[in-house]
């Protein structure tokens, strides 16, 4: 694939269960070797449009192309180039960890050496662990390997950090960089807004089976309106607030009239909203 082509193209994609409509229309594209966030409230259509991306569900309408391919159909060329981490697995407690990814590895024509891909999932230490003595975490980490020993060039994880401690979470989050430095694609789905502020190159923030807004976490302002937040306690120890696109001229001209009164601005701020500031005030019920 040429680095100039999509990864994923979605156009006036559709899906309706009876009369429930999930997805309504939605269009974005994934660039090869981004990570890409997909984000919203539990049912806002972000699992059917996975599902359909994966090849796991039909799509009522639209057009649909991943890695060239219409995933409807489920080629064996797409599935030996994707990698998948779902929410839930069921692997046998009684495996070891080397022993399972060494079986999987047998599903794809080009698999990664078994024991890299242990030791970039984090679980080099637990090779010889059976699957029913890991954490909750760790058996995450499995997930992950599992994804990658077919040496995928797109990557879906879903909610990939469920179950860790901070810690662990901050060593997936290396992990995942990993994979983009590698030239892998990954779309991300996750509840926890740090996760893809930190995260994705760019995101989709869907509601009622829309995309609401799309574009990189610094990109994004609150409601689509001011950008900056200024904070401050006024002469009498008021607190005031100022949303603007225009910093500057504000401060200028906030500085400038308490210079001539002879006040000083306490506890002065300078703040843009975080990419959960967007999310939580795009998703709020009206």
């Amino acid at each position: 694939m040429a680095a100039n082509q999509s990864a994923i193209e979605v156009n006036d994609l559709r899906k309706s269960y009876g009369g429930l409509d999930a997805v309504r229309g939605i269009d974005f594209r994934v660039r090869q070797g981004e990570i890409y966030g997909l984000l919203g409230p539990n049912g806002a259509g972000k699992t059917s449009t996975v599902e359909i991306l994966e090849g796991y569900r039909r799509r009522t309408s639209g057009e649909v192309r991943v890695l060239g391919f219409d995933p409807n159909d489920r080629p064996r060329e797409l599935r030996a180039r994707v990698g998948i981490v779902l929410q839930n697995s069921g692997i046998y407690n009684h495996v070891k960890v080397a022993e399972v990814v060494a079986h999987f590895a047998h599903f794809y024509p080009h698999p990664r050496d078994v024991d890299e891909v242990i030791e970039l999932a984090g679980l080099g230490e637990k090779r010889d662990e059976r699957a029913r003595h890991l954490s909750g975490g760790q058996r995450r980490r499995l997930d992950l390997a599992l994804a990658l020993i077919g040496d995928p060039e797109l990557i879906f994880l879903d909610e990939p950090t469920t179950g860790f401690d901070p810690a662990a979470r901050r060593s997936a989050w290396q992990t995942i960089r990993s994979l983009r430095d590698l030239g892998k694609t990954v779309l991300l789905t996750t509840h926890y807004l740090d996760e893809a502020q930190e995260l994705a190159d760019r995101v989709a923030i869907i509601k009622g089976g829309r995309i609401l807004a799309e574009g990189s976490p610094a990109e994004l302002g609150v409601g689509g309106g001011s950008r900056y937040r200024i904070a401050y306690a006024n002469g009498n120890g008021e607190p005031i607030v100022v949303q603007t696109d225009n910093p500057t001229s504000v401060l200028h001209e906030l500085t400038t009239a308490a210079i001539a009164r002879g006040e000083q601005l306490r506890s002065l701020s300078v703040t843009r909203p975080s990419l959960e500031d967007v999310y939580l005030e795009l998703t709020a019920d009206a």
